[in-house]
């Protein structure tokens, strides 16, 4: 009886944690009444000035951690660096744009729409996962509704705090795993986003 109860509190523990690091998603600025009616939007992504763990300047990052992978092993950083980039197109980005079409029950299509969303990465976390110990990776950013025909005409902005990329059962040891799960959660949560406003 008292290990049910120990395992009962142990949960509730963990629930308050996962439920204080909750996604904040909220519209900053105009609204989203445009989008009532529509079928389908253009997704674009945007990493301008995004910050990386402690450094301030995503470059300075990507410097960093090449040096220290090329001196293990000459040439892994240059391939690290690659990845790095390349994992936007070939795993952030569609796992962002499959969640966000399930959970918000609109189509993206790469052209054709009225309006575009434009979601800027604005700072990385990339966590780690060193076996015994790891840290979750997290992303927060913006999100701008744009005409697509006059991308300067912003319909709304949307803030999107907090999206955690944690995968279960720890093995997520890959950096680009690991944010590319973070990718996921926001698309998750932003499509349910999308959805509830436009009821």
């Amino acid at each position: 009886m008292k290990r049910i109860q120990t395992f009962a509190t142990f949960l509730f523990v963990a629930l308050i944690s996962i439920s204080s690091y909750a996604q904040k998603i909220k519209v900053i600025e105009g609204d989203l009444s445009a989008l009532k009616g529509q079928k389908s939007l253009t997704m674009e992504f945007t990493y301008n000035n995004m910050k990386v763990g402690k450094f301030d300047k995503e470059e300075d990052y990507v410097d960093t951690k090449r040096a220290e992978y090329n001196q293990k092993e000459a040439g892994r950083g240059d391939k690290w660096a690659k990845s790095w980039v390349d994992d936007r197109k070939n795993r952030f980005e569609p796992k962002f744009n499959e969640l966000f079409e399930k959970h918000g029950e609109i189509q993206l299509s790469p052209k054709g729409t009225k309006y575009t969303l434009i979601f800027n990465t604005s700072s990385t976390e990339p966590g780690f996962n060193v076996g015994v110990w790891r840290k979750n990776a997290e992303i927060n950013g913006e999100v701008w509704v744009v005409e697509t025909s006059n991308k300067n005409n912003i319909i709304a902005k949307i803030s999107l705090q907090k999206a955690l990329g944690r995968t279960f059962g720890g093995y997520d040891f890959d950096t680009g795993l690991r944010i590319a799960e973070a990718y996921a959660d926001a698309g998750k949560a932003f499509g349910k986003f999308i959805k509830d406003q436009l009821k």
